[in-house]
């Protein structure tokens, strides 16, 4: 896992990051060999892909392997090679908001239980973005026909909940690039002849923040060793996403005018803060999932207290 963990950031911290982990195979990760993926388990996925939100990198990597990938070879179909997304909905309108779709060399939808490949070379993209710049575009499919097609188990609700736990997993090292970061200002920067940290108020703040990422990074853990939970899957999520927005405003408030500026990495970490925190559901969509399911328990209270 070191070993992985280590390559994962050397490429990841260079400028165009796409290429070498497709060479390399990091970028399906998590997909099994015998469906054209480079094998390993979630966890190992989750390594690759937590220190794509560190590095803030712009990649679909959730979305080739952890969403498309998986799809395929949990349908029986070959993963092709280049860069892949994935939507459910429709195979004979428009998916919105489809991640990464214009550089996509296919796009794999689920609808009505078969997984299906287009190729959305055929189809009219409407181009769109998330506020951190990724593309997020509009893809109608009226009059493609799918290249390949196959039953699966997934249904929409588990797509979602796939998502929900990759951007969460992305949420957690962002938050820890943010700590960083902070960290290394609050030491460097100095005021009234002492560096920052050393401010008692400073301190507090860095402490908040560092309570913020752990404690998101707990949840995201736990609910990638067991991924079929969906309770976990939604505490994960509605944790990490509520923890970003408290992270990004400390983080801030820290750094001061340097951090919002456009050459800052921090303001690159942040953007995606804030994008990843609303996709595939907000911090309120997942706590309103979680009220709905206490509140149908038989024990509301061990559903809320159990493991």
């Amino acid at each position: 896992m070191e070993l992985l963990e280590e390559t994962a950031n050397e490429i990841l911290a260079g400028g165009r990051p796409w290429a070498a982990l497709a060479e390399s195979g990091l970028a399906l990760v998590g997909v099994p060999e015998e469906a054209g993926g480079s094998g390993g388990t979630l966890a190992d996925a989750a390594t690759v892909l937590r220190a794509a939100g560190y590095h803030a990198a712009p990649v679909p990597l959730a979305e080739t392997g952890w969403l498309a990938g998986r799809l395929l070879a949990e349908a029986g179909l070959p993963v092709p090679a280049g860069i892949l997304t994935a939507a459910s909905g429709t195979l004979s309108g428009t998916l919105r908001r489809v991640p990464w779709a214009r550089d996509a060399d296919r796009i794999v939808v689920l609808a009505g239980g078969v997984v299906a490949v287009v190729d959305p070379a055929r189809a009219r993209i409407t181009e769109g973005a998330n506020v951190a710049g990724e593309p997020r575009d509009d893809v109608d499919l009226s009059g493609v026909r799918a290249e390949v097609s196959a039953p699966c188990p997934v249904d929409a609700a588990e797509l979602r909940r796939r998502g929900a736990l990759a951007r969460a997993v992305q949420l957690t090292g962002a938050m820890a690039r943010a700590l960083d970061l902070s960290v290394r200002y609050a030491g460097e920067r100095e005021q009234f002849g002492r560096p920052l940290g050393r401010f008692q108020a400073v301190q507090q703040m860095l402490a908040e923040l560092a309570g913020e990422a752990t404690v998101a990074d707990v949840a995201v853990r736990a609910a990638v060793r067991d991924p079929g939970d969906p309770v976990a899957v939604a505490a994960a999520k509605a944790n990490a996403s509520r923890a970003a927005g408290a992270v990004a405003a400390i983080a801030h408030q820290l750094h001061g005018a340097l951090g919002v500026t456009e050459e800052h990495v921090l303001h690159k970490v942040t953007l995606r803060l804030g994008a990843w925190r609303e996709e595939y559901g907000s911090e309120t969509a997942w706590a309103d999932d979680l009220g709905a399911a206490a509140a149908a328990a038989p024990d509301p209270w061990a559903f809320i207290t159990g493991p």
